[in-house]
């Protein structure tokens, strides 16, 4: 899914601000939000980049939208993201700054944790990246690459480095190279008591 509309960025926008628990009904508030928080005001300008880049643009809106491209790498460098845009569904979570890559072949579900020193990306020169499922919690240190499939509702433990498709949900995966050790019963934000559906 992919910010084609004014609709599609407000759903995306609501579904982050879920995740990082931040209250977007106050536009005060918000607007606060984004001054003492970096990490959040990147969230703003991600989903906000997206939404011009995908859209058709009148000759106003191309300035903007060279404006808003100036801005969002100016705060990843910042931040040490390196997160394209149109790779991560709605209900992002970034806990941390802290290096972050991200090939731009790849494709991230809804509601995905992702902690510092993460790396996803291909292999051997290749243009295929990981394509990674929903609610999936990608912890720190975390090395994902080649042509592979995350399921949905997996854990990828700290520092695990995960190069082959992983096809069932919940699985539980750790170590170099990653094997699955278990399966769980509950996704990371049930674990941490929060409703990111959206209804």
């Amino acid at each position: 899914m992919m910010i084609r509309s004014v609709a599609d960025k407000k759903y995306f926008i609501e579904a982050d601000a879920r995740a990082r628990q931040v209250n977007t009904q106050s536009l005060k508030r918000n607007i606060f939000q984004a001054i003492k928080d970096r990490i959040w005001r990147f969230h703003l300008l991600l989903r906000n980049f997206e939404y011009y880049r995908n859209k058709r643009k009148n000759v106003f809106e191309k300035a903007y939208y060279h404006f808003l491209r100036y801005w969002f790498h100016s705060l990843s460098l910042r931040l040490g993201f390196s997160i394209p845009p149109n790779v991560c569904g709605p209900g992002l979570f970034l806990p941390h700054y802290g290096t972050i890559i991200i090939n731009s072949n790849v494709k991230i579900g809804a509601n995905c944790l992702i902690h510092a020193s993460v790396n996803i990306g291909s292999t051997g020169g290749s243009s295929v990246a990981p394509q990674i499922g929903d609610n999936v919690f990608i912890g720190p240190g975390a090395k994902i690459y080649g042509e592979i499939e995350i399921a949905s509702n997996c854990y990828i433990g700290a520092n695990a480095v995960v190069n082959k498709t992983f096809a069932e949900e919940y699985s539980v995966l750790v170590g170099l190279p990653a094997r699955a050790i278990k399966t769980d019963v509950l996704v990371w934000w049930e674990k941490n008591k929060l409703n990111l559906n959206p209804n």
